[in-house]
């Protein structure tokens, strides 16, 4: 049973006659493109978290909640479930302003509920009623599977840079090689055997 030869782990770093300029050239690329894609993946992801966390703050920034009553009653079973529908529907509802005018419009309730029915509302300074700002562990879950989500391609496009440059490297590499048999291999001769 023929014996599997060692595996020399790092030979690209290590003194050998047989290493060319090429094959440490070739080792650096490797390293310096794992290095900057494993940076560029969390830098990225980071990048993106933290844009997704500042929208949610500015957002929150912008809206302010305010007290409605319903002015009538809540239909009693939602109209559609689709996407991501958490079961509420929409009802009538009235506010007063801060400076006293009265505002009306939509807010989302559960089903079911009657006129009179206290609600909190959030609208932004033109008085629109808007969906509740993202905040707490649900922003911060957010932001962070945004930032889990772009990691990766950006880490991607970094190796497949890095792949693009090694790929040229080797094709030169071959290139020299060849160019240096048809130098070299008519001095061997015919070391087969054969007439040449």
């Amino acid at each position: 049973m023929a014996r599997k030869p060692p595996t020399v782990r790092l030979w690209r770093w290590r003194r050998n006659p047989l290493r060319r300029h090429s094959d440490v050239v070739e080792a650096w690329i490797v390293l310096a493109t794992w290095t900057l894609a494993v940076l560029a993946g969390v830098l990225m992801g980071v990048v993106a978290a933290q844009a997704v966390e500042s929208g949610f703050s500015a957002r929150a920034a912008r809206v302010h909640a305010v007290s409605a009553v319903l002015t009538d009653d809540a239909a009693r079973t939602p109209t559609t479930t689709v996407g991501y529908d958490d079961g509420r529907v929409w009802a009538a509802a009235r506010w007063t302003d801060a400076d006293g005018s009265v505002h009306t419009g939509q807010a989302k309730v559960f089903p079911g509920a009657p006129a009179g029915t206290r609600v909190t509302v959030w609208t932004d300074r033109t008085d629109r009623v808007l969906s509740a700002p993202v905040t707490g562990a649900a922003a911060t879950l957010q932001a962070a599977m945004t930032g889990a989500l772009v990691a990766p391609p950006a880490a991607a496009a970094v190796w497949a840079a890095g792949w693009v440059v090694r790929t040229r490297l080797i094709r030169r590499r071959l290139a020299e090689w060849d160019a240096e048999w048809k130098q070299i291999g008519p001095q061997w001769g015919n070391l087969s055997g054969g007439r040449g």
